[in-house]
C-alpha cells in the first residue's frame, strides 16, 4: 500500500501556477531504487518513465501502474536516456514526477512529533542538493520521518540531483519549511535544540535529556549563524585528527543521527 502523504490540489495543473518554482517544475528521478521507492509510496506523482532494456523484469509492476493510468512509459538505450536523465549517472531508469508540495512547520505538532523519542533533523542552509539527498538518505537508513528545511535562500530543496543521491530516502521523509531562529521557540517545548559547529562545542551530548534532540546542521561553508547558535541548548562538535579541517556535512550528519538513535538519548526505539 503506498504511504500516505500530503494530498495534491484537485487540479494540479491550475494549482501548478501559483506554486513556487520548486514545486511547478517536474523532477526527474533516477536510480532503479529512487524510481522503485517512488512507485511504492506515491505512484500518481509520476508522468512519464524510462529505463534501459535491462531493467524491464524490475520495472514491470510500475509500467503496469502506469498503462493503468493511461500514462507512457518506454524502452530507451543509454544514450537517450542520458539526454533525459540531463545526466549519465542515471542508473539506468528515469521516472518523470510532480515534486511534494514543503509543508510549513506546524508548532502545534511538534509535541506530537517528540511524542516517538526520536531525533527532529534542522537543516540550515546546506546549499549543495547532494548533501541534501546525502542527509536524507541516512536519516531514513537509520528510521528518522522527517526533517526540517530553512526558510532561506541558501537552502537546497527536493530537486533531480537530490532525489538521485537519496536513492528513494526522499520518499520516505515529510519535509518541513521554517524560518530560523524563530521556529526553535516552538520546538524548544518538546525537543532539546543541538546545534553543531567546526571548531567550538562539546564533542559529545548531556545523556540525561528528557526531550529528544533536534540537531541542526548549517551551511557546507559558514556553518550555523550567529542568532541560531545562540538559541541552541547545546552546541556539538566531532572531534577529529586535525589533518584536515571537518567532515562534509553529509558524513558529519550520518555520524551524528547514528549516535542519535543508538544511545540513550533516543534510539533503541527507533527501527
Amino acid at each position: 500500500m503506498p504511504r500516505p502523504r500530503p494530498p495534491y490540489p484537485r487540479n494540479e495543473r491550475e494549482a501548478s501556477a501559483t506554486r513556487p518554482p520548486h514545486e511547478r517544475e517536474l523532477l526527474r528521478v533516477c536510480g532503479l531504487a529512487a524510481v522503485q521507492a517512488l512507485f511504492d509510496c506515491d505512484p500518481d506523482r509520476v508522468e512519464r518513465l524510462f529505463f534501459e532494456p535491462a531493467l524491464k523484469a524490475d520495472l514491470d509492476t510500475p509500467c503496469r501502474v502506469l498503462a493503468r493510468a493511461r500514462k507512457p512509459y518506454r524502452q530507451v538505450d543509454r544514450a537517450e536516456l542520458a539526454r533525459i536523465a540531463g545526466t549519465t549517472l542515471h542508473g539506468g531508469a528515469v521516472a518523470i514526477a510532480h515534486p511534494r508540495p514543503l509543508a510549513a512547520l506546524d508548532p502545534e505538532a511538534v509535541q506530537a512529533w517528540a511524542r516517538d523519542g526520536k531525533p527532529l533533523v534542522i537543516l540550515d542552509g546546506i546549499g549543495n542538493p547532494h548533501n541534501l539527498g546525502a542527509i536524507a538518505r541516512s536519516a531514513v537508513f537509520f528510521g528518522l520521518d522527517r526533517i526540517v528545511l530553512a526558510d532561506r535562500p541558501d537552502q537546497a530543496l527536493p530537486s533531480d540531483a537530490a532525489y538521485r543521491v537519496a536513492e528513494g530516502g526522499l520518499e520516505y521523509l515529510a519535509l518541513y519549511r521554517a524560518s530560523l531562529p524563530a521556529a526553535l521557540r516552538a520546538l524548544r517545548r518538546a525537543y532539546r535544540i543541538v546545534g553543531t559547529s567546526l571548531a567550538g562545542g562539546s564533542s559529545g551530548m548531556d545523556p540525561t535529556s528528557d526531550r529528544p534532540i533536534a540537531l541542526i546542521l548549517g551551511n557546507e561553508l559558514t556553518g550555523l549563524e550567529a542568532g541560531t547558535l545562540a538559541a541552541c541548548d547545546e552546541v556539538v562538535r566531532i572531534p577529529g585528527s586535525g589533518r584536515v579541517q571537518s567532515l562534509n556535512v553529509a558524513s558529519a550528519a550520518a555520524i551524528l543521527i547514528y549516535m542519535l538513535t543508538r544511545s540513550p538519548l533516543g534510539p533503541d526505539r527507533c527501527p
